[in-house]
């Protein structure tokens, strides 16, 4: 037997799929947005950018910006009793 690959999109099939009337290339104001230290934002992965991903499991996740890391956001989260920092660009980023 062999075994199957776990790689970081696994089972991820649903999460990571467009709409057919969404594909291609998303709009650039959605990777030029700005956002600012306190600002409640959504996590919403965008599939067609693969840079500043956050991994899946964290896909609808609100939290607030904490600051910013060169060209992406550092967003705190918690997840249960745990605050976890991710670190996002501004494609999969909503506000909130």
């Amino acid at each position: 037997m062999v075994k199957r690959s776990r790689g970081i999109r696994s089972k991820s099939r649903h999460i990571l799929r467009k709409k057919p009337r969404s594909r291609g290339i998303s709009s650039i104001t959605r990777a030029l947005q700005q956002f600012e230290e306190g600002d409640a934002v959504s996590i919403a992965l965008d599939p067609s950018v693969h840079r500043g991903m956050p991994h899946v499991r964290f896909q609808g996740y609100t939290g607030k910006v904490e600051g910013k890391q060169g060209e992406s956001y550092l967003v705190g989260i918690n997840v249960g009793k745990k605050h976890k920092t991710l670190i996002v660009r501004a494609d999969h980023l909503r506000r909130a």
